[in-house]
């Protein structure tokens, strides 16, 4: 069988996935080795043969477990499959986890199970919708998520739980023996609930034994049709700090495709491209499954985007800037997909005044690629010292504190991925209850988070619940940040190095009843929630005095619903629906209203 382009993201998640690979190649160079100690260098003839023959094991078993890869799992749809999203794609603060499945722009298309297993666990959540997770027993595990609906047997039990806890988002863990599946079994429909912008199924692939996200696309390239290369929009450079400069400024530098100009840098740089992957019969844009650099022909970056575990995803912060895919690692960055042999983290030193040829090879899961090249000219220029002594100079490698009048801020050692010096600013209004603080002019993001603390410079009123920080957005809107009061400070573990101040929250919850005069025909009551400050904590509702089980079905809608259940309620009368919001800083609204149903 011959080793195609087309399969080597099969066989790399094929030997990422078992071990196998790492377990044969140990095993081979523990072999060599004692070889040679006991043969001597006589034998050399006998060493490289075992090495062929060896290599050639190396070859059948990649093949095999391409084709293993290949015949594992059957697809959730039937033929032919098109894309929304997929693998690893650049997403706010996380990587895309799978693939997303169009289903035609319709909801409650049968899902079906991709082998023999068994659903091992079952999830009703804000954010994923109705979820449906399948352990089967070639090693891996599937999540199947913002589904419509699940089977009778399993709707039945998560809808008892849900009444049992009085709790919308509810999560069942299930045996082996409970609910085994066949393969094409139907186990659920298709929908768009939790945050989902439309119709899909979105389906992670995990690796059971590590729990680490895997590329599911290799074991559905038969059923997907892709002859379209990823595109590049754009390059960036950048100098490093202290280390060199990019036309005689210490800067970053966006330029097109086709600049006609080449960017004078000295000392060391580092690149970055912003490019899509495209795919037939979509008009959809994707993420670029590998990404390779060379300068003068020399390999200095490799991106892989193949696999990363969940503790991993934050780091898309580090190696992305806005949607450039940076081609250098920092220091606290230890994602595994990235690579950089050249020994300087990906870094490019020019210290020659001579032209650097730059090129770019992006290659999709399908063996579809493109090249790219631009020159960088080497121009001596002097390098302005980076201040590493200063008071808001941040290290990576290092618990940072930050202590100013109002303000305190601890950041701990593993949350930053590379050193920092802040544009720190003060922003005073006479009116505000804080200051405003800039702790960076751009958001830096932090792994898992810093405490931050902000002093109130006067308290309007005197329960000290209705005050809570807040995030202030480049575009002047205001978030309402998670927070405390303790000993006249605002606490908050924050995620980013951003602007913060504080607010006072003493107006509860806009509640509006939506399309009444349709509750009875729909079979559903539903409200709109809406708070402008602090946001909502949670909600409640009661019909006749009842628990009413009332649930987003869509986040990306401020709205609540309830579906009438002959179980629950009893059909034929009038009937009095209650519906309470509570906002973070205690804030509550209620209201009723009477229908007939």
């Amino acid at each position: 069988m011959p080793l195609t382009r087309n399969g080597g993201a099969n066989i790399r998640l094929f030997f990422r996935a078992t071990s196998d690979f790492r377990f044969f190649s140990a095993w081979m160079f523990r072999g060599l080795g004692r070889m040679r100690y006991f043969c001597g260098k006589v034998n050399e003839t006998i060493m490289k043969r075992t090495i062929a023959a060896l290599a050639l094991a190396c070859y059948i078993l990649n093949a095999s477990g391409q084709e293993e890869v290949r015949g594992t799992f059957k697809p959730p749809f039937p033929k032919p499959l098109t894309l929304s999203g997929n693998f690893g794609e650049i997403r706010a603060n996380h990587f895309h986890g799978g693939l997303d499945f169009k289903t035609g722009g319709v909801t409650g298309k049968p899902v079906r199970a991709l082998a023999d297993g068994y659903i091992s666990r079952i999830r009703v959540t804000n954010g994923s919708g109705h979820v449906l997770d399948v352990t089967y027993p070639n090693g891996y595990t599937t999540i199947n998520r913002h589904l419509s609906a699940f089977t009778a047997s399993i709707a039945r039990r998560v809808e008892e739980l849900q009444y049992a806890k009085e709790s919308w988002e509810v999560e069942i863990i299930s045996a082996a023996d409970e609910y085994p599946v066949k393969a094409g079994q139907v186990i659920a429909w298709s929908g768009n609930t939790g945050y989902s912008f439309g119709p899909h199924l979105h389906l992670d692939v995990l690796e059971t034994a590590t729990g680490d996200y895997v590329d599911p696309m290799p074991f559905f390239r038969s059923d997907i049709v892709d002859t379209r290369p990823p595109r590049a929009d754009g390059f960036m450079l950048f100098a490093k700090r202290g280390e060199g400069v990019l036309d005689g400024e210490q800067t970053s530098k966006a330029f097109a495709v086709n600049a006609p100009q080449p960017v004078e840098a000295w000392g060391r740089v580092g690149a970055a491209i912003k490019a899509y992957d495209y795919m037939d019969g979509a008009r959809n844009r994707y993420g670029v499954y590998s990404v390779r650099l060379t300068v003068d022909g020399e390999e200095v970056f490799r991106g892989v985007v193949d696999r990363f575990a969940y503790r991993e995803t934050r780091m898309i912060n580090s190696w992305t800037y806005g949607q450039y895919m940076k081609s250098f690692i920092d220091p606290g960055n230890t994602l595994r997909m990235l690579k950089a042999p050249n020994g300087n983290r990906g870094w490019v030193t020019i210290d020659e005044e001579r032209d650097y040829h730059f090129a770019y090879e992006l290659e999709d899961a399908f063996g579809n690629t493109a090249r790219y090249a631009f020159v960088v000219r080497g121009k001596r220029r002097p390098i302005p010292p980076e201040g590493r002594g200063e008071k808001r100079f941040f290290a990576w490698d290092r618990t940072n504190f930050l202590q100013e009048p109002g303000l305190r801020l601890v950041v701990p050692r593993g949350q930053l991925y590379d050193d920092v010096r802040l544009n720190y600013d003060v922003k005073m209004d006479s009116d505000a209850i804080a200051f405003t603080y800039q702790l960076n002019d751009r958001p830096v993001a932090l792994h898992s988070g810093g405490e931050l603390r902000i002093g109130l410079r006067r308290r309007p009123v005197a329960d000290t619940t209705k005050y809570y920080m807040v995030r202030v957005l480049p575009n002047g809107k205001r978030r309402g940040v998670v927070s405390a009061y303790e000993d006249g400070y605002l606490k908050a573990t924050i995620s980013e190095l951003a602007t913060y101040t504080a607010d006072v929250d003493t107006v509860a919850p806009v509640i509006t009843p939506i399309n009444k005069g349709t509750w009875a025909r729909a079979k559903k009551v539903a409200f709109q929630a809406k708070d402008d400050g602090s946001g909502i904590a949670s909600y409640r509702g009661t019909i006749d005095g009842k628990f009413a089980l009332f649930g987003r079905p869509n986040l990306t809608k401020s709205r609540w619903e309830c579906e009438l259940n002959p179980r629950y309620l009893t059909k034929g009368g009038r009937h009095t629906v209650e519906f309470t919001a509570t906002d973070r800083c205690g804030n509550v609204s209620v209201v009723s209203e009477s229908f007939v149903w």
